[in-house]
């Protein structure tokens, strides 16, 4: 298939710029992956669609501050996103600035905290906090959270707590798996009372998921590589819900690339610790995924791509279109689809 098989037109106004004003107060279209019938509720509907033998199954990465503003020696602007953490000291960075810096170059930060540029990777960049704070500390000092290109606003102190979810624990991610966003504790404790039960994973999310795929044919793309973990437990949970019957629910269409990583085969999953580079199209057939809930995406994007593999992509570009008459919130703080 081609880039533009999923092309769309967005009104701007639709782009939802800030979060809801509570977490589980967002819409959720409902489509069907086979019917494709579509129906139109609110999130905490989504407590009549689980069944209590079902199993959801989360990503627990946690958003770091990843976004740093300095100056080069000349005075020069630079911005710094890091990447990927690779140590107490160093990470893996995008660094815009005028000039592309040299290995050796030192970039100022605020608060007279500073960071030094190792070696040149590909179009990244290998950096080295300077000093006696690692690399982490200083994120946690003076970085910023990352939002996403098409939020047009600096970050502000809400987006520190509102672009995490609720059960975020493990440290890592440039961007946040946004269809956990809409979960709060009250609703998940209503959904384990219901006998949902529940799984995590663990994939860092990377700023590559913005970034659009430039060739027409998907098969010459190269996929942005992230890091994801599957643990044993979360296999055995896989198999006791498919041997009761009962629908293993993705939570993000990260929490899909880490299940399906793990899945050589259908119905087999095996415990997964490693980069995936998993890039999932129409024609692709999923080995363990029932169900998924996920956030609408950007047009040409390698998120829609999968969610148009597993729905369908004629069903795909019907739910778009109901979601935008509808004038439903788009992208990471806008509403959520519930596929089944």
């Amino acid at each position: 298939m081609n880039r533009q098989d999923f092309d769309y037109q967005l009104p701007a106004e639709l782009i939802a710029q800030h979060p809801a004003q509570q977490r589980s107060s967002s819409r959720l279209l409902q489509l069907g992956r086979v019917s494709g019938e579509i129906s139109h509720r609110q999130f905490t509907d989504l407590l009549e669609l689980v069944e209590s033998n079902d199993l959801l199954v989360f990503n627990d990465t946690r958003v770091i501050p990843a976004r740093l503003f300095g100056e080069k020696d000349t005075g020069g602007k630079v911005e710094v996103l890091i990447e990927r953490l690779t140590g107490g000291t160093r990470g893996i960075a995008q660094i815009r600035a005028s000039k592309a810096p040299k290995a050796g170059a030192e970039i100022r930060l605020p608060e007279g905290l500073a960071l030094k540029v190792i070696d040149r990777i590909d179009d990244m960049y290998l950096i080295e906090s300077v000093g006696e704070m690692s690399l982490p500390m200083i994120l946690q000092a003076v970085g910023h959270i990352p939002l996403p290109p098409y939020i047009e606003r600096g970050d502000e102190q809400e987006d520190r707590e509102r672009y995490q979810t609720v059960y975020s624990k493990r440290e890592g991610a440039v961007a946040a798996p946004t269809a956990g966003l809409h979960f709060d504790e009250v609703l998940l404790e209503k959904l384990a009372d219901k006998g949902a039960q529940f799984a995590f994973v663990t994939l860092h999310v990377g700023a590559g998921t913005f970034q659009p795929v430039r060739v027409d044919d998907l098969a010459e793309h190269v996929m942005h590589s992230e890091y994801a973990e599957v643990s044993s437990q979360v296999c055995n949970q896989v198999r006791e819900t498919k041997a009761r019957g009962g629908r293993v629910i993705a939570i993000g269409t990260t929490a899909v690339r880490c299940l399906e990583t793990a899945s050589p085969a259908p119905g087999w999953i095996e415990p997964y610790y490693g980069d995936t580079e998993l890039f999932i199209t129409p024609g692709y057939r999923f080995k363990n995924v029932d169900a998924m809930l996920t956030n609408f995406h950007l047009p040409e994007s390698t998120l829609l791509m999968l969610v148009s593999a597993f729905a369908g992509v004629d069903n795909t570009k019907a739910a778009y279109s109901a979601a935008i008459a509808e004038q439903y919130r788009f992208y990471s703080y806008g509403d959520a689809t519930f596929i089944s």
